[in-house]
């Protein structure tokens, strides 16, 4: 299948972005949600999300469902299979180091594994405790097992029934559906992981991101599929959002990233953990943007290879990303000036030759895969 290398490149943004957010330097905050209030977890899952739309909804076209199922399933348990090998990493190594020279953020990272390590381990690989930093993937894990069920339903009978009750849980997870569907599974099953250890990210809120995203990746392959067109008015309204986000991301030097300061309500409405409705604004904006103007754009700016390197193998780089500032929290902490300006650039710089590294190996050892086929083929 045809790569699209302006995904790529836009997912190994998402990459670096991330990257630049969670190591702890003078960079991570001035780069975190550099667009708006709206992060790169954002970007890098409604991407994902499309993709996934795209390359199984043409499977599910030319092949059938229990295929598009099948391939669903094998590359869920590719994501588990990288999940559980960083969350060992974490439990062994990190946390060895982190206990030998008495690093308090690693002891914070896991304090619930150190409490309670055998529960810890096995919900942990269960995907039900989650630890700080290593919570996506099981996200993506649990939309990868749902939407080949609801991918072959959309196919079926239409995306509005899908989007609309997709729609519903985002706005009940905004009143707090996923902490009443916890009270209910202590009172059900006894799950001993209090509800703090199970992940920052809101499933209810996020699955809409997901599935939004799985609509319009589908869509491209359906057998009426027109070219999208956006009225003008609609790329004025929200070019008018995005550049009011940017403009009070950015300005914004007293509250920082909370654009309500200490205003904890306020600031639900850009919660990043609930996908909170004024963050969903902004990225929807942001998104319209790049669906008109992105393509004419891309093919007007030099192509970083690199980057799209870093998209096509963007499993590999987000847990070797993982790797890199677990092992940067287990010797330096979590202060964003524990090195001189120096000792950042230099920071920065390994850990992204490091990632580049890995994504061309995981390139050439894909090449070599493909063509160890063909040659068996022929």
């Amino acid at each position: 299948m045809k790569r699209y290398w302006e995904i790529d490149a836009l997912r190994g943004l998402m990459l670096v972005l991330m990257t630049v957010t969670h190591l702890p330097t003078r960079l991570t905050d001035p780069l975190g949600q550099p667009f708006g209030f709206v992060s790169a977890a954002e970007g890098f899952v409604l991407m994902s999300a499309f993709m996934a739309g795209l390359v199984y909804s043409r499977i599910g076209y030319r092949d059938g469902v229990d295929a598009m199922r099948t391939a669903f399933w094998r590359r869920a348990l590719k994501v588990y299979l990288a999940q559980a090998a960083t969350l060992l990493f974490l439990f062994t190594v990190i946390t060895a180091v982190g206990l030998r020279i008495d690093q308090l953020a690693v002891k914070n990272l896991v304090s619930y594994y150190l409490a309670q390590p055998h529960d810890g381990f096995v919900f942990g690989l269960l995907l039900i405790y989650e630890p700080a930093l290593l919570d996506i993937l099981p996200m993506y894990i649990f939309f990868m097992l749902l939407s080949p069920w609801v991918l072959a339903f959309a196919l079926r009978h239409g995306w509005g029934g899908v989007m609309v009750a997709s729609a519903t849980l985002w706005a009940l997870a905004q009143f707090g559906l996923s902490e009443w569907v916890y009270a209910h599974a202590v009172v059900w099953t006894g799950l001993p992981v209090p509800f703090a250890e199970m992940g920052a990210f809101n499933t209810f809120g996020w699955q809409f991101l997901w599935f939004g995203g799985l609509w319009l990746g589908a869509s491209r392959n359906a057998p009426d599929a027109k070219a999208l067109r956006l009225p003008s008015w609609l790329l004025w309204l929200a070019a008018a959002v995005a550049l009011y986000g940017l403009y009070w991301r950015h300005n914004n030097g007293i509250n920082g990233q909370a654009p309500f300061g200490g205003n904890e309500q306020l600031n639900l409405l850009f919660d990043k953990w609930q996908l909170g409705p004024l963050r969903l604004l902004n990225l929807v904006a942001l998104g319209l943007l790049v669906m008109r103007f992105g393509a004419g754009l891309a093919h007007r700016l030099p192509r970083l290879h690199w980057l799209e390197a870093m998209g096509s193998a963007s499993l590999p780089v987000f847990c070797a990303h993982l790797v890199a500032v677990l092992l940067t929290l287990a010797f330096y902490g979590d202060s964003q000036t524990a090195r001189p300006w120096w000792g950042d650039v230099l920071l920065l710089a390994g850990v992204f030759l490091m990632l580049y590294g890995v994504a061309r190996l995981t390139l050439w050892r894909d090449a070599r895969k493909k063509l160890a086929k063909v040659v068996v083929v022929h």
